[in-house]
């Protein structure tokens, strides 16, 4: 045996023993499900890495070529040279791309524990090749059928020494022997090529229609001629009754050694199809941002005083939706957006009554006391980490249930990754630049291949409506403007500049963007090729550090709130602005909104004036506020709409007989009496200046107001009742926790404490013990088992001699492992010794000790 195959691994957990502890904790970032719980020792790590649950996901965050250099080596030999593994993806040609990619890809593969062995040997984990290897119930992706060698694994002999007769080879003396002929044969390129060219040409065209997959056919009893001719020369084998199929070898010849029809070692190019100005790219965010609070803030006014109430399975009804997008003039689907973003911002939630309605929290006051930028950022930041996603809203769950808004069953795991990863691609472009939605997209599709639906269509998978979703929303909330990221949004993202712009060859060689993590150390090739996974979303301290900065750069942008509006005759006042929240309250109490946009419309009423002095406003305190808050005249008509409301407001009293109505002037008593529509009322004269009804005080109220008369509500004690809007809100709430995409990825603490319990079990695991004459040898990871008796002594001896041990220990959790330790003293019951797996003097109790075995002298 050579030095070299010596030093080779002999399994993945000898090699990932061989690793240092930079390439473990690359290992355990990329695939984070490893270290929950922290393995025992490096045996165990590999044994959890060849999982099948394991291996899934990380195949699942392969990117395409990756991807396809692992299905390369799932149809190589095992184990495959590199040379092999570069001819089925580099092909006879040698694809320059493919070649300088490939030490790439498999450095991802090596580092994520997928692939082990060196260049002489590499072996894909038996998972993996099972999971992409070909079988008739599992087509591989490549398009390749089975070997000759499986095909004729249920060949009678005869008919194998048939095949090899007719294809002009020798007959041997047994099936393997003639397996291995008829492989050679179909592997060298000079012999197939003379035996294809004796090949019918209807014969060849069979051949090249399955060559890229399905590889299998269907035959009847009797086959014609050009297929016969294939059959006989074992081109084609059968497989079972009335199935042929094209043996890997020979479809291999026929692609001219390429495993793919075409190999991608460069994602598609993210390439701008319109640039703008950054500063109006930034104006048009900002615009949208305010649009956004405008918006959120209508919303929770509409249902200030208690939103639709909760459906008994959860969430909002349909017909709820649809009055509120009507109530904010959007879409149904928009309007799901953001009532789902106030959902996850913290400020709307359940009240948990018995009567259960949707209100806001009272976090939401504490919003509205906040900066307008302040209050954009929360918001955005909340829809950067939501894995609610309202675009699934109106689409059906697995068991076919309707999803709704605020309900249950909206989360998907993989929204905050793919928003922060097409966000990134829009930092990666020249300030002011929109990319094409659909390079967006293929690029995704690039990274992800595994996390979508294969073939044609692909565009339905989650991953790319996420993505879709993602940039309409992110123009919606103002993170982008015409398309492109604005500077806010950029630095929403925790990017601090924008590169510079870049022409089509130099972007496509190298992604500004890129993905970080484990693929960092990755060879150059592969590194421009942005292979391995793409930046995830910030950590909590570093969102907080860019969503405030996100803050300082809107701040700017967003108009100054007015502290006036301008009057009109035709009784409507035009607020040219956002209006300061003081002016903003009470207009839109003494006014109806009539229209928006750059410019907010309100309208005076009797009915809004009414609502004012309803609230305990007097007609002066009305006349002040207007001339205080006007930069034009009080217009007369307004005045006199002002005076008018105000002599006939609270000149009727309604209070509890069950309910009635007092006036001074009797004369206006009998013209109530006397109107056809008081009928339904059933008034009755209890005094020259009180009427009395059976109804209820707010039904007599509504009655008087639908004649055109503006009583006015009275107490017990006969004073005028105030009413104001009952702002109804929840207990306090906490915004609903993100669902996370598998386990979270390990903190460099975390990494190292768990890398070095995982080396020091290997320690104690692999240590070489002495052999004794009694003792029956112990499996892999077995703890020792010595009496109490014995354990005693051999500590004492070693105590004496100063000789390591190697011991089993079961902790008060009841946690096994192993220790290897260096008793310094015995007594009480607890023997005190220097832990050489955990690098430091412990104590341990004798009686947790199961067993005790010497080590080695070497």
């Amino acid at each position: 045996m050579s030095t070299e195959d010596q030093r080779a691994p002999r399994s993945l957990a000898a090699a990932l023993r061989a690793r240092d502890d930079a390439s473990l904790s690359a290992l355990l970032r990329a695939r984070p499900d490893l270290i929950t719980p922290v393995p025992t020792d490096l045996t165990q790590l590999a044994t959890r890495a060849g999982t099948r649950a394991s291996v899934v996901r990380a195949l699942e965050r392969l990117d395409r070529f990756a991807l396809q250099t692992a299905e390369a080596l799932a149809v190589a030999g095992d184990p495959a040279t590199y040379a092999e593994l570069l001819g089925l993806m580099a092909g006879d040609t040698r694809d320059q791309a493919v070649v300088d990619a490939l030490p790439g890809a498999l450095a991802t593969l090596r580092e994520q524990a997928l692939v082990w062995g060196d260049e002489g040997s590499l072996r894909l984990v038996r998972t993996a090749r099972e999971l992409l290897a070909p079988s008739a119930q599992h087509p591989s992706p490549t398009g390749l059928g089975p070997s000759v060698r499986e095909a004729t694994a249920g060949m009678s002999p005869g008919r194998i020494q048939e095949l090899v007769a007719t294809a002009g080879l020798p007959s041997t003396h047994d099936s393997v022997s003639a397996v291995g002929a008829l492989t050679a044969l179909f592997t060298h390129r000079k012999k197939m090529t003379a035996l294809l060219a004796t090949a019918p040409a209807d014969s060849v065209d069979v051949l090249k229609r399955l060559m890229w997959g399905p590889p299998y056919g269907q035959v009847t009893a009797d086959p014609a001629a050009r297929l016969r001719w294939l059959l006989d020369r074992g081109l084609l084998l059968p497989t079972a009754p009335g199935t042929v199929v094209l043996p890997r070898e020979v479809a291999l010849h026929l692609r001219e050694g390429r495993a793919h029809r075409a190999a991608e070692p460069v994602p598609p190019t993210v390439e701008a199809v319109a640039t703008h100005r950054p500063q109006v790219v930034d104006s048009t965010a900002a615009g949208q941002a305010y649009t956004t609070l405008a918006t959120v803030e209508e919303l929770l006014k509409d249902w200030h005083e208690g939103g639709p109430a909760v459906l008994r399975a959860g969430g909002l009804s349909v017909r709820d939706l649809k009055r509120t997008a009507v109530a904010l003039d959007v879409s149904e689907p928009m309007a799901a957006f953001w009532i789902e973003l106030a959902y996850a911002a913290g400020l709307l939630a359940s009240d948990g009554e018995a009567d259960e309605r949707y209100a806001a929290t009272p976090e939401y006051d504490e919003w509205l006391e906040r900066p307008p930028a302040d209050r954009w950022a929360q918001l955005a930041q909340a829809w950067l980490a939501a894995t609610r996603t309202s675009g699934v809203v109106g689409g059906r769950d697995l068991k076919e249930r309707a999803l709704s808004a605020l309900g249950p069953g909206l989360d998907r795991s993989a929204a905050p990754e793919v928003r922060h990863r097409v966000l990134t691609l829009l930092a990666g472009l020249p300030e002011g630049a929109a990319p094409d939605p659909e390079a967006v997209l293929s690029r995704l599709r690039w990274e992800r291949p595994l996390r979508g639906p294969q073939g044609p269509q692909g565009d339905d998978d989650l991953r790319s409506r996420l993505a879709r979703w993602t940039l309409t929303e992110a123009e919606l909330l103002g993170v982008t403007g015409r398309g492109a990221l604005s500077a806010h949004g950029r630095a929403l993202l925790g990017a601090r500049s924008a590169p510079k712009p870049a022409t089509a060859a130099t972007t496509a060689q190298a992604d500004p963007t890129g993905p970080t993590g484990p693929g960092d150390k990755l060879p150059a090739p592969h590194r421009a090729a942005a292979a391995g996974p793409p930046a995830g979303p910030l950590s909590p301290p570093e969102q907080a550090v860019a969503t405030a900065a996100a803050a300082r750069l809107l701040t700017p942008l967003l108009p100054e709130p007015l502290d006036h509006v301008l009057l009109q005759a035709d009784l409507t006042a035009v607020a040219p602005g956002p209006l300061r929240r003081p002016l903003a309250d009470v207009l839109s109490v003494l006014a109806d909104v009539e229209s928006k946009g750059g410019a907010t419309v309100y309208r005076f009423t009797p009915g809004s004036v009414r609502r004012a002095l309803d609230a305990g406003r007097s007609a002066s305190d009305l006349h002040a506020f207007l001339t205080e808050h006007s930069r034009t005249p009080v217009p007369q008509p307004l005045a006199y709409l002002i005076d008018d409301v105000a002599r006939r407001h609270g000149h009727l009293r309604v209070g509890a007989a069950s309910a009635y109505v007092r006036c001074d002037d009797d004369a206006l008593l009998n013209e109530i009496l006397a109107d056809k529509r008081a009928a339904a009322l059933r008034l009755r004269r209890l005094a020259p200046t009180v009427l009395a009804t059976l109804a209820d005080p707010a039904a007599l109220l509504e009655g008087l107001r639908a004649m055109g008369f503006a009583p006015a509500a009275e107490s017990a004690e006969g004073d005028v009742l105030i009413t104001r809007a009952h702002a109804h809100r929840t207990p306090p709430r906490t915004a609903p926790e993100p669902v996370p995409d598998g386990p979270p990825v390990p903190d460099t603490t975390l990494l190292t404490a768990a890398i070095r319990a995982i080396r020091a079990g290997d320690l104690a695991a692999t240590t070489p013990r002495k052999p004794t004459e009694d003792a029956a040898p112990l499996a892999p990871g077995e703890l020792p088992r010595t009496s109490s008796a014995e354990t005693l002594a051999t500590m004492q001896a070693a105590v004496l001699t100063g000789e390591a041990l190697w011991i089993g220990y079961v902790n008060a959790e009841g946690t096994a492992s192993q220790r290897v330790i260096a008793p310094v003293r015995v007594e009480g019951g607890f023997v005190t010794a220097y832990d050489h797996t955990a690098d430091e003097v412990r104590t341990y109790p004798l009686h947790r000790i199961t067993g005790v075995a010497e080590l080695a002298n070497d």
